[in-house]
């Protein structure tokens, strides 16, 4: 799979998704400072509730654009052996069944999935559990995804 293309469908997702979020906080915004939607008593509390659902937006909003800066700036490196895994790499995974899945390892982003040529790609972040697990491996390595009371070993078939 192509990291540069891989890297410009994160940016552009980042990007689709801070302009449908900026629209989302002027929408609620503008209910929070509607004239009919001021207060008559304690109990109407609707432009309060709008209020507070734009600054929530405004904070993610803020969040993907650190995200997007991020990831503009960052700079696609190919795996050096003697490192090992590192940000900016693409790491296939199988589990013992066999299944494989693709994650990128971002600065940012985490849980964004973006599906290039017919395969699904997950940003995961060195801050997250499978990240700081995958920091330093090397293809046959093997790392241990817990998901609540569950544990999954997971082999690292490749990396990019």
């Amino acid at each position: 799979m192509d990291k540069h293309a891989l890297l410009q469908a994160i940016i552009a997702t980042l990007e689709e998704n801070v302009r449908t979020l900026e629209r989302a906080a002027q929408t609620a915004y503008e209910a929070a400072t509607a004239e009919e939607n001021i207060a008559e008593n304690k109990y109407d509390t609707l432009s309060l509730e709008a209020s507070y659902l734009a600054t929530g937006q405004a904070r993610r909003t803020a969040e993907i654009r650190q995200a997007l800066l991020a990831f503009r700036q960052l700079a696609l490196r190919g795996y050096d052996p003697a490192r090992g895994i590192q940000v900016s790499q693409l790491i296939e995974l199988e589990d013992a069944q066999g299944a494989a899945r693709l994650v990128f390892l971002g600065p940012e982003g985490a849980g964004l999935n973006i599906t290039l040529a017919g395969r699904q790609v997950t940003v995961i972040t060195p801050r997250s559990p499978l990240g700081q697990q995958l920091l330093g491996k090397r293809p046959d390595d093997e790392v241990r995804l817990s998901i609540g009371a569950t544990a999954q070993c997971l082999s690292i078939v490749e990396v990019t």
